[in-house]
């Protein structure tokens, strides 16, 4: 996509936020717009496919009528097409651009332009579809968050469908270019909105939002030397952008897994694999607390990635101690601070040929107790943690709190070392926020894939060197970065100042000359 058709689609997708801000708050009118385009990423989807069945007969699927014999012959044999290949299935009176016409005031086949109980139905029969089918669950409650008959939306029906049409609308004037499989501009209009709207809900939304940049980080570290993997998981997954995100940096991912605890951010995880067309049979997404009741206990991935929620609340139940992902370290993660829970949750996860990065706050490098025991049975006993690298401070939404990536590898390319990287101060500030840019990542990137050792950036530490640390991993113990003040001349200073002095004694002569002239005191 050009930059003017990225600009042009933004300030369009502005437009459509601000029809529905000032109704409700950011949170909400984000779940409305994004369900509104996954809608209409359904219906191109199914109108493209189907205009591909229906070639040969010469015949759009638009132009079927479903209320004849013939029509309806029609719709049951493409239902049959687009339920084993799409995963679900939508009448032509049914598609989005239909709709949309209809809303804004175009009777056809004796319709009124009231189109909040169509399209309630609508978005109820896509999910019906797909009942007995393996997409199912992929679809199940897909909108339950697009509550129509809110009256945040207005306080009549008639005000709430004079809403509704006017999104539809302007959506309808969006052309997502679906047949061009090189271009996502979907996709781009999803993280487009995702990322307005985390940024204006604060800390809410960055709960399940990590800023792209970061998502970029990560992805790349974990796809280091590789083309294809065969999965990758995220246990907090969040809106799901971190797996798209590995996804972009290989040739091929064959199967996606995540856990969302948030019903509303597992819904959009589901949309967003969908939208960004990964197939229904190929992603596994879960709604679950996921230190609490693990989905995928039986598997392990060949890529792990991860923002869980800094130092979150979890129960330390001491029955975890017989639970195979903590067991063997002999301590739980405390209660108030869960992060190197994920930690061993996400190592048990780990494929032997496996890389996992996660983000953490700073305190995990040093906190003492439980969370130093662990840190040591991950270096001595495991020797699974491959690099320590230090972000820049206020990069994340919600909160400006300085954090870290810790990269392990259950087996690893270099065992007698750690890479540590201080990036802390490689950033450019926009407004408010920190940002890392291209520059910044590369050379992040390009130093961890050739553990580069530069002055005052990296450094390799030994095993023995981290053990004399007494396994604290606080980054400044190993990256210097102290910048020596330039050496001051004392007695140059002082004679300077001499100097100034009889300069001023000179001045006070002569200003006493003039005051006596003007007969004042000086």
């Amino acid at each position: 996509m050009s930059e003017d058709q990225k600009r042009n689609l933004e300030q369009q997708l502005w437009n459509i936020a601000n029809t529905l801000r000032g109704k409700m708050n950011a949170d909400e009118f984000r779940d409305y717009i994004l369900g509104f385009i996954f809608y209409k990423y359904l219906s191109e989807k199914m109108e493209i496919y189907a205009d591909s069945i229906l070639k040969e007969d010469k015949i759009t699927f638009k132009s079927i009528n479903e209320n004849t014999t013939e029509g309806k012959e029609y719709c049951e044999a493409i239902r049959d097409h687009t339920l084993e290949k799409l995963g679900y299935f939508l009448k032509p009176s049914e598609l989005f651009s239909e709709v949309a016409k209809r809303g804004m005031g175009e009777k056809e086949q004796g319709r009124s332009s009231f189109i909040l109980e169509d399209l309630q139905k609508i978005l109820t029969n896509i999910q019906l579809s797909t009942m007995g089918t393996e997409s199912e669950e992929d679809f199940d409650n897909l909108f339950e968050d697009m509550d129509l008959n809110s009256t945040k939306l207005g306080k009549t029906p008639e005000a709430r469908n004079e809403i509704i049409a006017k999104v539809l609308s302007h959506l309808d004037k969006i052309d997502f270019r679906l047949e061009q499989t090189e271009l996502d501009v979907l996709g781009d209009a999803y993280e487009y909105l995702i990322g307005q709207f985390a940024s204006g809900a604060g800390k809410k939304a960055g709960e399940f939002y990590t800023p792209q940049e970061v998502s970029m980080v990560l992805a790349k570290l974990v796809t280091t030397g590789k083309n294809k993997l065969k999965s990758v998981y995220d246990p907090t997954c969040g809106s799901g952008s971190l797996l798209l995100r590995v996804a972009k940096e290989v040739k091929e991912v064959s199967n996606f897994y995540g856990q969302e605890m948030n019903r509303t951010t597992y819904n959009l995880a589901r949309m967003n694999m969908i939208l960004h067309g990964v197939h229904y049979r190929k992603f596994d997404i879960k709604q679950e607390d996921t230190l609490e009741h693990p989905q995928h206990l039986d598997k392990q991935f060949e890529a792990i990635v991860a923002n869980p929620p800094f130092s979150a609340q979890w129960t330390a139940n001491p029955i975890f101690m017989t639970d195979d992902r903590f067991s063997q370290y002999g301590k739980l993660a405390p209660a108030s601070k869960a992060d190197f829970a994920f930690v061993q949750h996400m190592v048990y996860h780990l494929a032997e040929n496996g890389a996992m990065a996660v983000v953490l706050p700073h305190g995990v490098l040093f906190r003492g107790g439980a969370e130093q025991h662990i840190r040591r049975y991950l270096i001595e006993n495991k020797n699974f943690l491959d690099a320590v690298i230090g972000l820049p401070p206020n990069i994340f939404y919600g909160t400006s709190i300085p954090t870290c990536i810790l990269v392990f590898k259950k087996c690893r390319e270099n065992p007698d070392d750690i890479l540590f990287i201080d990036a802390s101060n490689d950033f450019e500030k926009v407004k408010t926020q920190n940002i890392l840019r291209e520059s910044h990542i590369n050379k992040l990137v390009d130093t961890f894939r050739n553990r580069s050792v530069i002055e005052k950036y990296s450094h390799l530490a030994s095993i023995k060197e981290i053990a004399d640390n007494d396994y604290n991993l606080n980054i400044p113990r190993y990256v210097d970065t102290y910048e020596e003040e330039e050496e001051i001349d004392i007695y140059a200073i002082m004679k300077d100042i001499k100097a100034l002095e009889a300069k001023r004694a000179e001045l006070d002569k002569e200003i006493d000359v003039y005051f006596k002239e003007l007969g004042l005191v000086f």
